[in-house]
């Protein structure tokens, strides 16, 4: 499975467009390569950076949503962070807040993993769950993960 976007490459630079100092408008992202057995889709956008990639203290969580329908291939820049296929559900980012939050960090260059997981089940209704609540309900259901990843400085 391969995650990209048309918005930046893997290891580049997020275009300020998609952080706070722009529009904080989510990127596109595209993924191909679904293994077969695959009912849905779960997506976590974090920073393991914060607040110092130079002395991190904590994982910064920017965006996360699932139950991403099995036959879509993509999540469309959008500038709500919301505008993604129906069906989908989304979870709570570190704002406290559902839909997309871009990067906007103190200080240095932080990285942003674009985690993709191709999941063997449809998932409840978790009622807007944080990463980890994502994570453990994924738990045992993962068939395939992938990433990309992009970096910012302000």
């Amino acid at each position: 499975m391969e995650l990209t976007s048309p918005n930046f490459k893997n290891q580049t630079k997020i275009p300020k467009k998609h952080t706070c100092d722009g529009g904080d408008v989510s990127p596109e992202l595209d993924w191909s390569g679904a293994p077969a057995g695959t009912q849905s889709y779960a997506l976590i956008v974090d920073d393991p950076d914060a607040p110092d990639p130079a002395n991190p203290k904590m994982t910064w969580v920017h965006w996360v949503i699932y139950n991403i329908p099995a036959q879509s291939t993509l999540l469309p820049e959008s500038d709500s962070g919301n505008d993604h296929p129906e069906g989908s559900l989304n979870g709570i980012n570190e704002w406290k807040r559902t839909g997309y939050g871009g990067p906007c960090p103190p200080i240095g260059t932080h990285r942003y993993f674009h985690k993709l997981y191709a999941l063997d089940v449809v998932l409840p209704d978790l009622e807007n769950p944080t990463k980890k609540d994502l994570e453990k309900a994924m738990d045992g259901h993962i068939l395939e993960k992938t990433e990309l990843v992009g970096l910012y400085h302000r």
